[in-house]
């Protein structure tokens, strides 16, 4: 069963408290997400630590539950 665009961001923000979270389907079936992110608490980390910090708030779904995610993400400007 595919993952709902709200529970994604929810999950997100639930581990990253200070997120903005954009969530957008992009194939129309609950399986294809794009996803931008950004957050203060981003800031000084590498952009691969920033993306890990958003997988590590998905607990384990990436390639299961859901199935792909375009992934952005920033501190805020």
């Amino acid at each position: 069963m595919p993952m709902a665009a709200d529970d994604i961001a929810d999950m997100i923000r639930t581990a990253i408290p200070d997120a903005e979270v954009e969530i957008t389907d992009l194939a129309g079936d609950g399986d294809h997400y794009a996803a931008k992110v950004v957050a203060e608490s981003f800031r000084g980390m590498s952009r691969v630590a920033q993306q890990r910090a958003v997988y590590a708030a998905l607990g384990g779904r990436m390639g299961g539950v859901l199935h792909a995610l375009q992934l952005t993400t920033a501190v805020p400007n």
